[in-house]
């Protein structure tokens, strides 16, 4: 007889053996219901033909969907009686839906997925809409509702129809939403839901490496963030790894499937998508997106390695080097500029890069010798600043390729495992640029030598593409010429260091024709700017300013090519950052061609290019005395709408460009208005250094200030003058009228090949001559001295050949303003000027002089009709990624390189000030600069590790701490020259060399003291104190070890010799080399009354009795011999080091070395080397256009 009480008790039991599994209690307990619930005959025969189905897939060992013999079974027996109670059953709305279900369940079984999906109802809420408990629907309901939906999705997708199978899936998961949290959820729960959800995210991960699944939906991710959500709230704990049934794939694998989709919306660069995603307003659209990205990496990362085993050595890992592929593209994109540090979370880059190397060395114990691994070890290495384990991991990286290679060529087995020709080619074009860059002498003859295995590996690939025999897969054109370019890197860098001077031209031979390989058309139309940038600075060095100009000129006019995803790889603007050092090297060749005017223009042309100002700098920190026109434009923004510039996301070398082509612009003004105006737009060095790289010191400031001169160009030029130049829709500053009074007074430059295009054929003739001839201001003589400047003997005056001297004041030619940036370089063609901006061949020019020194040096000098650079065809110019990542140094590290360049723009201001005359500011700078010197040695004393040394030069630093304080005391020595001090600036000179041997200011410096002393041109000073009768004042006065910084008298004198010596007249006859008239006894000059012959010593008998000190006259004779010996071998030793071959200052010096010493050929030599090297020596040296060398 019926009972309601035991009926509701056999009912729940029913569906829990159901949930459970427990198919074996199914009949009693329906036998059981059908006594207690005669009513619930549906659900009877549901529970039976369910367990018939369960058991069918047991017995063969297979997933339902496989079962083979079903008929057999009894399926197909159930399904009238199923049809029939579906029919009849209109009071239990899940009995009827369980039993649809199961029909529809028996059809698929049968592989009748056509009859199956008509038979499958939709979702529960759909079938039965009006249904009040919705919210209290049984468990197995629920189960069969995961079940409807999986298998109507299933067959849709045996059917070919993956689109619609993916919406079925997607409309399920709303009535759905409660399953994936069910705490705790019973096993048929459980396997129907990971069914579901892996058939969901594997059908939806196969839709989007297909590009058939858009990514830009809010959607999109919905199936593997359900999946999360059920990783992670079923039994309060997170699954186990492994497979979720019999012949599922792994759940890693989807996992894997879910970071590949994220993978590709960071690379696509998509808007986050925020379906099925809990509301976060805290946090940007990136933050939110690398920390799903971080969290599933994570997981997936888990997984893989604790179910992947070590390997045997046949054995590949296929999935572990896909992932390590896979994260080392996000990486790249991450650690790139398109992403800014607080996009990235706690940590920013440091944090990312560390946790990438975490797990390159997890991938590194599941794979045996992986090539990918330790390229990819190599990479991240370089990008955390540790060099020395990023170059062992490139070695042993190469060491495997090598082995791998030779493998392949004599077996003839192809390992899937081993980096392809094109990956091998460009990882060691990486490593060399990464030497160049970061590296010093040894870094640069390592480099030298994979360049020589470089190339003959792209011998042996370009031979085998030939036919002659099948090494590995066809190498890109552009990938031989990158390697080209890295070549002619390593070969460049090494000329400029090597101590071979006799072999410096053939290796700069060399690297120029591996550059101009790479530039070749048969690698495309497209040229990579890096290789036109090392190219344009390596013919500037060799002295084909016209060749490098029309090159560099040709890059900045063509037409830019825009890759794929640039801004995200490599961030707002890249195109204009990347042709920053361009405009820079345009402007020194520019001025090595005395075309002052245009050198300005190019130096605003860098940053005009940029259209607002504060694109550049933003409106942060900008709170310096003075500002200039673009920092003050900058700051007139709303502060709120960003605050931050692009300088805020460039790296310190970008950073470190836009400071050199300020200083290049200032030397620019010394040398056209004089040394006033350049002490006045000198301040704004000072303001753009904190806004550039921050506060490393106490606050900047320097408190003389010099009032504009009323007389001078300055009235024209205010301290809101623009720090990159004027532009002319601003100043509208008549200033020709400036030009044509400065236009007057000039003295001319005489004519050379330089600057007279049209003397092909015949050698120009270098005059001395002080006298004007052209009112051009660009062939005026940069040679000339400023009258306001101290001139400390007559040899002094042997330096006038020098363009750029320390004691120099030039003026300038006014710029009329700035123009748009594309049109930068159409006045080139639309004045009469030289013809170096036509295109055609230049007119070559003679040797300017016979002898051994100057055919030796003829290869390496400039003959500008030698190259056409037409040969060099660039249809558009691509700002190609870099070649290496974003290298983030410690922030010591960062801090100690930011301090040694702060050093570099005190001493050039303390420069400004000292050819100023305003000697006690000018010392003031240097004692800023010494402290900041002090600060260094203090922290490198202070550091435990051992890997920091005052002399060596470390990774990413230019100058070691001891060249630093070299720097700072060969400053003070040419203060001490302005004050007419020679001994005190020799002393100088010394402790400079006593803390940078080779240091060549210091070298030039002293040499020329030593060589003054030789010539009694200096003599001693006396040893005792004399009598200042006459209250002399110190401005002009000869030198007085006892006066203070502001000159105050002494009672110290040097013997001077005669009114001529302390005022000396211009010489009017050619330098060097000169023939000295033998005078007349009263003409000689006399010392302590008597006359004196210029070598007195010579007079004295080698055995004759020294005077006291206190009477001398003279030094004895083997004093000044060993003075100008001495002169000589340190002259000799810096004209062959990388560091002086090219320095005409050290030249000009060793030729009156040679001329001391009556070998007049080699003073010859030396001479007209000297006079080539002036010719195509810019305003400032051509190492100052980037920090690393030749490598952008």
């Amino acid at each position: 007889m019926p009972d309601a009480v035991k009926a509701a008790h056999y009912l729940q039991q029913l569906d829990d053996a159901r949930c459970e599994e427990n198919w074996d209690a199914v009949p009693e307990l329906v036998r059981k219901v059908r006594k207690h619930a005669p009513n619930r005959s549906c659900l009877a025969l549901t529970a039976l033909a369910e367990r018939v189905i369960t058991k069918a897939g047991k017995k063969t060992g297979e997933r339902p969907s496989t079962a083979s013999d079903t008929a057999g079974l009894g399926i197909s027996n159930h399904l009238p009686d199923l049809l029939g109670g579906i029919e009849t059953e209109d009071e239990f709305p899940q009995d009827r839906f369980q039993a649809k279900v199961c029909v529809g369940w028996a059809h698929w079984v049968l592989k009748d997925y056509a009859l199956a999906l008509s038979r499958l109802p939709r979702n529960f809420d759909k079938e039965y809409p009006l249904y009040d408990g919705l919210d209290a629907l049984s468990e197995w309901t629920m189960v069969c509702a995961l079940k409807s939906s999986y298998l109507r999705a299933n067959c849709l997708a045996r059917g070919g129809q993956r689109d619609k199978a993916l919406e079925a899936f997607e409309s399920a998961l709303p009535s759905l939403a409660g399953v994936w949290t069910t705490k705790p959820a019973r096993q048929q729960l459980r396997y129907w839901a990971e069914l579901f959800l892996t058939e969901y995210c594997m059908l939806a991960g196969q839709a989007i490496r297909d590009k058939e699944k858009s990514l830009s939906t809010s959607n999109c991710l919905a199936s593997f963030r359900t999946w999360s959500r059920y990783w992670a709230g079923n039994k309060g704990g997170p699954l186990l790894g492994g497979h979720g049934f019999r012949g599922s794939v792994p759940r890693r694998q989807v996992w894997s499937e879910y970071y590949f989709a994220l993978s590709e919306i960071l690379r696509q660069d998509l808007p986050f998508p925020t379906g099925h995603s809990p509301p976060n307003n805290e946090f940007s659209a990136r933050n939110q997106l690398r920390a799903e990205l971080k969290k599933v990496e994570t997981i997936y990362q888990g997984l893989l390695f604790t179910e992947t085993r070590f390997p045997r050595a046949d054995e590949q890992r296929a999935e572990v080097e896909e992932f390590v592929h896979l994260i080392m593209s996000n990486w790249v994109i991450l650690n790139g500029r398109g992403w800014k540090e607080q996009d990235l979370g706690a940590g920013g880059r440091e944090s990312l890069s560390h946790g990438v190397l975490d797990t390159l060395y997890g991938a590194a114990t599941k794979t045996y010798h992986s090539t990918a691994v330790l390229r990819h070890l190599f990479t991240v290495h370089l990008a955390v600043a540790e060099f020395d384990l990023a170059f062992m991991s490139f070695n042993s990286w190469l060491e495997l390729v090598k082995k791998g290679k030779t493998r392949v060529e004599t077996t003839g087995h192809h390992e899937p495992a081993l980096d392809d020709d094109a990956t091998m080619l460009e990882t060691i074009s990486a490593c060399i640029a990464a030497l160049c860059r970061y590296g010093s002498m040894d870094a640069a003859e390592k480099a030298r030598g994979l360049a020589a295995e470089l190339e003959t590996w792209i011998e042996k690939i370009a031979r085998a593409e030939e036919g002659l025999k099948v090494i590995g897969t066809e190498v890109p054109p552009k990938i031989f010429a990158l390697a080209w370019q890295s070549a002619g890197l390593a070969h460049a860098q090494w000329a400029r260091m090597t101590f071979d001077s006799e072999s410096r031209t053939q290796i700069q031979e060399k690297a120029v024709q591996c550059l101009r390989k790479s530039l070749s058309p048969e690698f495309g139309s497209v040229v990579d700017i890096r290789g036109v940038f090392a190219l344009g600075l390596l013919y500037a060095e060799q002295r084909k300013l016209s060749v490098a100009i029309e090159l560099v000129k040709t890059a900045l006019l063509a037409d830019r090519a825009v890759g794929e995803n640039e801004v995200l790889r490599n961030g707002p603007y890249w195109r204009e950052r990347s042709l920053v050092p361009l405009w820079h090297l345009l402007a020194l060749m520019l001025s090595a061609r005395q075309e002052y005017l245009l050198a300005s223009r190019a130096c605003e042309g860098a940053m005009e290019q940029f259209k607002d100002p504060f694109v550049l700098f933003g409106s942060k920190g900008l709170s310096g005395p003075y500002r200039s026109d673009h920092l003050n434009d900058a700051g007139a923004r709303d502060a709120a709408s960003g605050g931050d510039g692009l300088v805020d996301e460039m790296d310190d070398y970008e950073k470190e460009g836009i400071l050199e082509i300020k200083m290049t612009q200032l030397a620019l003004i010394e040398l056209v208005d004089g040394p006033a105006d350049a002490v006045n737009a000198s301040t704004e060095l000072l303001t753009l250094f904190p806004r550039l790289f921050g506060e490393v010191e106490e606050k900047l400031d320097l408190n003389p200030k010099l009032e504009p001169p009323k007389s001078s160009a300055a009235t024209l030029r205010s301290f809101r003058g623009s720090v990159f130049g004027t532009r002319s829709d601003k100043s509208g500053r008549a200033r020709q009228s400036v030009l044509n009074e400065k236009m007057e007074t000039i003295p001319s430059r005489p004519q050379t090949m330089q600057t007279v295009q049209s003397m092909a054929t015949t050698a120009p003739t270098v005059q001395a001559s002080s006298e004007v001839q052209d009112t051009d201001p660009r062939s005026s003589r940069r040679s000339q001295r400023s009258e306001s400047v101290k001139k400390r003997s007559e040899s002094g005056k042997r330096n006038s050949l020098r363009k750029r001297n320390s004691n120099v004041s030039r003026h300038r030619v006014v710029s009329s303003g700035g123009a748009d940036p594309d049109k930068f370089l159409t006045p080139f063609d639309e004045v009469n000027l030289p013809q170096f901006f036509t295109s055609g061949k230049t007119p070559g020019y003679e040797t300017l002089a016979p002898g051994g020194l100057r055919k030796s040096a003829s290869n390496a000098s400039s003959r500008l009709g030698k190259t056409d650079p037409t040969e060099i065809p660039v249809g558009g110019v691509e700002s190609s990624s870099p070649l290496l990542p974003f290298v983030q140094f410690p922030q010591d590290q960062s801090r100690r390189r930011r301090k040694a360049l702060l050093v570099k723009v005190w001493l050039v201001i303390a420069g400004f000030y000292r050819r100023a005359d305003l000697l006690g500011d000018a010392q003031k700078a240097c004692a800023e600069a010494h402290k900041i010197v002090q600060s260094l040695e203090a922290d490198v004393s202070t550091d435990t590790s051992g890997a920091l040394s005052v002399r060596q030069v470390g990774w990413g630093e230019q100058k070691s701490v001891e060249e630093l304080s070299a720097d700072v005391w060969a400053v003070k020595a040419d203060l001490s020259l302005a004050r007419e001090r020679p001994y005190q600036a020799c002393a100088d000179f010394e402790a400079a060399l006593t803390h940078f041997p080779d240091h060549p200011a210091a070298l030039v410096g002293l040499s020329n003291i030593l060589m003054d002393i030789y010539s009694e041109d200096l003599l001693p000073s006396l040893t005792f104190p004399g009598l200042d009768l006459l209250g002399a004042s110190s401005h002009g006065a000869p030198y007085m070890p006892g006066s203070n910084t502001n000159g105050s008298s002494s009672t110290i004198t040097v013997p001077i010799r005669s009114k001529a010596d302390k005022f000396p007249v211009l010489p009017s006859e050619p330098l060097g080399l000169v023939t000295t008239k033998a005078k007349k006894p009263e003409e000689q000059p006399k010392a302590n009354g008597k006359p004196f012959s210029a070598f007195p010593s010579k007079s004295v008998a080698p055995d004759a009795e020294l005077p006291p000190p206190h009477k001398a006259a003279s030094l004895p004779l083997l004093d000044r011999l060993a003075a100008r010996d001495r002169a000589y071998g340190l002259l000799s030793g810096l004209t062959k080091r990388g560091s002086g071959w090219n320095n005409s200052e050290a030249w000009f010096a060793l030729a009156r070395a040679y001329e001391e010493s009556d070998q007049l050929d080699k003073a010859k030599d030396a001479l007209w080397w000297c006079v080539e090297l002036e010719e195509g020596m810019g305003i400032r040296e051509w190492s100052c256009v980037v920090a690393g060398g030749y490598v952008l």
